[in-house]
């Protein structure tokens, strides 16, 4: 008889696997389908971290500003330098001139000494410490040897000098491009963030922003108020003059600024020069620790780092620059840590 097989069967397990993991499928399908989508940011936490991404850019701003400034000065002391080496070279040139032109009167005339024949073969440093050769030499002669001497030293100073400031410069131009990006990071994220918003949500925020800035002391009351120095109430009212103005890291006027290019900028139109930078501000005058003995036009130093600066306006406010998107205007000035004052 012939063998008949049957039909190879699904065994009751795999089948029960494959069951289960359809059924599973079917699940994590609906589940995925019904799941809520993550949920987005609030407004208000939005702007808080709008506003902390904001305060650290404003840290960088102020470090991109030291570098600024620091550059700018390496840039007019390597020039000055380079000037002085400059015309350092051309006395030198008519030192020697003047050694070389007596040599070639006393060769026309076939009587060239012997000093200057040493001298226009070697170096004068050499010359000079030959006691056999100086006595040899007029008065005039040792003279005009002494100061190749003293030019030569001088110039070999002021070139190791500027070589050392090059490679500074070069350090702090390769800091000032890294702080640049570093705040320009902060506010391209917190533009992201804004952009997240609902167009009710920033029209919202723009009207609460509107409602902070100040645009006329109308807002404030400055009346019996403390004024400080001639000078400084100058500075203070050249500061009012730009209330509205934007800000914009590492503006110094006179259209826009950042908080210390307003306080920097207000000083000069009172003929006042102050540091560039908040930290710098500082420590550029006589320190108020209390608020109660503030003046008018004293600056105010804000957070513990110093990275922010504006004018005590009297009555508990302060005039200043706050942060990218604000314009200059008044606040508070328990809106923001005080560590002290700083009388120009």
């Amino acid at each position: 008889m012939a063998s008949h097989r049957r039909p190879k069967q699904t065994s009751r397990a795999r089948v029960t696997v494959l069951t289960t993991a359809a059924a599973a499928a079917v699940v994590l399908s609906s589940q995925a389908a019904n799941a809520a989508p993550s949920e987005k940011p609030s407004k208000d936490e939005v702007k808080t971290k709008v506003d902390k991404l904001y305060e650290e850019a404003e840290q960088a701003t102020e470090k991109y500003n030291g570098a600024k400034e620091k550059q700018e000065k390496l840039q007019k002391e390597i020039s000055t330098i380079q000037d002085n080496v400059a015309r350092g070279q051309e006395e030198l040139n008519e030192l020697r001139d003047s050694i070389g032109m007596a040599a070639a009167a006393q060769y026309r005339t076939g009587s060239i000494d012997s000093s200057l024949q040493l001298f226009l073969s070697s170096d004068p440093d050499d010359y000079l410490d030959k006691a056999s050769t100086a006595d040899q030499l007029s008065a005039q002669q040792v003279e005009a040897l002494k100061k190749i001497q003293e030019k030569q030293r001088e110039l070999a100073q002021e070139r190791s000098e500027a070589s050392g400031k090059l490679a500074d410069l070069a350090s702090t131009r390769t800091e000032l491009g890294k702080k640049k990006k570093e705040v320009q990071a902060k506010l391209a994220e917190a533009q992201k963030l804004l952009n997240s918003l609902t167009a009710a949500e920033k029209a919202a925020l723009a009207a609460a922003d509107a409602r902070a800035s100040r645009s006329s002391t109308a807002r404030v009351d400055l009346s019996g108020a403390p004024a400080g120095s001639s000078r400084a109430m100058a500075a203070f009212q050249a500061a009012q003059s730009k209330i509205g103005s934007p800000y914009v890291y590492g503006a110094t006027g006179p259209s826009s600024f950042d908080c210390s290019g307003l306080t920097s900028w207000a000083y000069a139109q009172a003929g006042v020069g102050i540091p560039r930078t908040s930290q710098a501000q500082a420590n550029a005058g006589t320190r108020i620790y209390s608020q109660s003995d503030l003046q008018v036009g004293d600056l105010v130093i804000f957070y513990g780092d110093q990275h922010h600066v504006g004018f005590y306006a009297g009555n508990g406010q302060v005039l200043h620059a706050p942060r990218t998107g604000t314009v200059v205007r008044y606040e508070s000035i328990n809106n923001m840590p005080f560590q002290f004052g700083v009388r120009i």
